[in-house]
């Protein structure tokens, strides 16, 4: 046999396999196809029984549903299911049908129609239990995931930590809620929810996702509300010239009140300000007597509009170089506070 011939064979061979398999795939797929509509419409039968019990209804429904998804006949499903709904407001389940509802919206990446359904759910049903778990709190989940509106959103972590205290952490919502106060300008809440944050005992140890800093930036903005704030100046101008008179003059007492009375820091360049041996809770009188203390005529180049660094020396025959470090004061919550200057710490050693 030529090989021309054998080819031809051959192909006709594989032609009449593939043939047979797409025959025989596209029957079943028929076949398949006609089953689904089939149980569908049995389910759709028995649905429609008069005397059928509330139970086997929910759970008739729940295999229809069910059947949709698998074929991800998402708009079939949404129609089927707001139609019940509708036709049907004294079913114990529609809080559970508009769930799926919901779920269904976020599948399809349509986030703010999900949002409604949700939002739905948690006013106008009561709370309902499917598999021992509250539909509520699936709701209030996934509303804290997709809701980006904060006067919803301080809605939804309140309702979280007054009805399901138990089964969330109240220390990492309590950090999310000043978040949404803040984004408002509710400066009073803000500050009430951190206040509640601190008190958590876990609040100095946590992990939260997106907020890297909430233990130290809560207790900086609480204790420097709960601080008389006299230390602060006007301005950067009018800080500089106190302190650097204050030297001068070799006012230890004038450079003691100048210091911020919250958070204020004495670090080397390589610490960080949240380190416990990075506190400067020590008096300047102890590092003035004896020395010659000198500064530099103007502020360090690497000064910005929020914050300055003055160069001086001759404070220590260990340490002899200290920056002082000056900072604009972000304290929204006063008006009259927010914007004016405070001398916040001290870098030892020369800058990195």
């Amino acid at each position: 046999m030529s090989n021309k011939v054998f080819r031809f064979i051959l192909f006709s061979f594989i032609m009449v396999v593939v043939s047979s398999c797409t025959r025989t795939a596209t029957a079943a797929a028929a076949s398949t196809e006609k089953t689904y509509v089939t149980a569908q419409q049995q389910l759709q039968n028995i649905l429609e029984t008069p005397d059928i019990g509330i139970q086997s209804r929910y759970a008739v429904i729940n295999k229809m549903t069910t059947n949709l998804l698998k074929e991800k006949d998402y708009q079939t499903l949404i129609l089927f299911l707001t139609n019940w709904v509708e036709k049907h407001p004294s079913d114990p389940y529609d809080a559970y049908w508009l769930l799926m509802t919901a779920y269904v919206y976020v599948e399809e990446d349509a986030e703010p129609v999900a949002e409604y359904y949700f939002d739905r759910i948690l006013q106008d049903y009561p709370d309902l239990l499917i598999h021992g778990k509250s539909i509520h709190f699936l709701c209030l989940q996934h509303l804290i995931r997709i809701s980006t509106d904060s006067e919803n959103r301080i809605k939804y972590f309140n309702q979280l930590i007054n009805q399901f205290p138990s089964e969330v952490s109240i220390t990492e919502l309590y950090v999310r809620l000043a978040v949404e106060y803040e984004k408002q300008g509710n400066w009073n809440e803000a500050l009430k929810s951190y206040s509640l944050f601190l008190e958590q005992p876990d609040a100095a140890t946590i992990q939260i996702s997106g907020i890297p800093d909430a233990y130290p930036n809560a207790r900086h903005l609480v204790d420097f509300n709960n601080s008389s704030k006299d230390w602060t100046f006007e301005s950067l101008d009018a800080l500089e010239k106190a302190v650097k008179n204050a030297i001068l003059r070799y006012d230890w007492r004038a450079l003691d009140r100048y210091r911020s009375k919250v958070n204020f820091f004495a670090m080397s360049w390589k610490q960080d300000e949240t380190d416990r041996n990075a506190a400067g809770d020590f008096s300047m009188r102890n590092f003035m007597r004896g020395n010659r203390i000198r500064f530099n005529a103007t502020l360090d180049a690497a000064s910005n509009p929020n914050e300055a660094y003055l160069r001086t020396w001759g404070w220590s025959q260990y340490v002899s170089v200290w920056y002082l470090y000056f900072r604009k004061v972000n304290f929204p919550v006063d008006p009259e506070i927010h914007g004016r200057w405070e001398w916040a710490g001290i870098y030892f050693g020369e800058k990195l």
